[in-house]
C-alpha cells in the first residue's frame, strides 16, 4: 500500500453502468487528481480490501479507502464529492444528515442499479487516456 499512501482510493462496481458512468464523472471533476480507481472485481481491489480486513462479498457499495480507512456507501460518496471541484464540493455538507437515512437512499438506488442503467461484462473506463489512474 505505500505507493498509493498520498492517493485516495475509490473501489467500484466495474460491471454496473451506473458505476462506470459515476467513476467517468470524478475523473472529470478531480482536477487535482486526488483518486485512483480499481474495479471491485479486480485482484488489486480484492488484495486492498484484504489489508483492511474489509467484506469483500458485498460488491454493491462504492468504497473509499482515505488516511488508511474505509468508507462504504453514502459516506464514501460524500468523501469523494469533498475533492471534486467547487460545485461538487458542496454535496459534501449532506454529512450531516443521519447516516441510516443517507445509507437508506444509497442501498434503494444500488439494489436497483442493474435494472434501470444496465450492466456490461467489463469495466468501460479503464481507457489508455486514464491509464494511470487505475491500479
Amino acid at each position: 500500500m505505500k505507493a498509493y499512501d498520498k492517493k485516495k482510493i475509490i473501489l467500484f462496481d466495474g460491471v454496473c453502468n451506473l458505476c462506470n458512468k459515476s467513476a467517468q464523472f470524478i475523473l472529470k471533476h478531480d482536477k487535482k487528481k486526488h483518486f485512483l480507481f480499481a474495479s471491485l472485481q479486480s485482484d488489486a481491489a480484492v488484495n486492498l480490501l484484504l489489508q483492511f480486513n474489509s467484506n469483500i462479498s458485498n460488491l454493491s457499495s462504492i468504497i473509499l479507502i482515505e488516511n488508511g480507512k474505509v468508507y462504504e456507501k453514502s459516506t464514501a460518496v460524500l468523501r469523494i464529492a469533498r475533492n471534486l471541484s467547487p460545485v461538487w464540493n458542496f454535496f459534501y455538507y449532506f454529512i450531516f444528515l443521519p447516516i441510516k437515512f443517507r445509507d437508506y437512499l444509497y442501498d434503494f438506488v444500488a439494489k436497483n442499479r442493474y435494472r434501470w442503467f444496465g450492466k456490461s461484462e467489463h469495466c468501460l473506463i479503464n481507457t489508455p487516456q486514464n491509464a494511470n489512474r487505475f491500479i
